[in-house]
């Protein structure tokens, strides 16, 4: 059957979605306007774009109609970003209805992965969606300092580094 996939806000997801043109047997949910957009030129994907409120500064849906749209499935895989990461392996995000928003996505998904270039590991924000502890791998583009990368294994959630 068909593999189900959420891609959430954010230029990384939307590079995540391009890698995706060439796939078969594919559903993916998204809240990501953009997401939807690109994933259009793949006939062998069914796309679902959850409700909400459009922010139009980056094509993301948020708040409880998105939400509820999401509470309704079991993806087998999220793949999410982030707008910042701490040292402590904290996800944070700017906008307190997006972090809802990616809570109920790591809730309904058998596997999840986190997609975050090093520029966010130099920004903060107020939001926490969760852990790293929470996340099966996270896919970034420099290694991670060495007390977060041995949390990390503690964790027992997967680095993967790739330029």
């Amino acid at each position: 059957g068909a593999i189900s996939l959420f891609l959430n806000i954010g230029t990384t997801t939307e590079a995540v979605a391009q890698e995706l043109l060439h796939h078969a047997n594919l559903m993916v949910v998204t809240n990501n306007m953009n997401v939807a957009n690109i994933l259009v030129a793949n006939r062998d994907c069914q796309i679902i774009v959850t409700g909400g409120t459009l922010r139009r500064s980056d094509g993301g849906l948020i708040g409880t109609l998105a939400t509820e749209t999401i509470r309704q499935f079991k993806f087998d895989l999220a793949v999410i970003g982030c707008s910042a990461l701490d040292g402590d392996g904290d996800l944070l995000d700017f906008d307190i209805q997006e972090v809802g928003v990616s809570q109920a996505i790591l809730r309904q998904s058998r596997r999840t992965f986190l997609v975050a270039d090093q520029s966010k590991f130099k920004r903060s924000a107020p939001a926490r969606i969760a852990s790293l502890a929470a996340i099966d791998a996270f896919f970034t583009d420099r290694p991670l300092a060495p007390d977060l990368a041995a949390r990390c294994a503690e964790w027992g959630t997967e680095i993967v580094i790739s330029a």
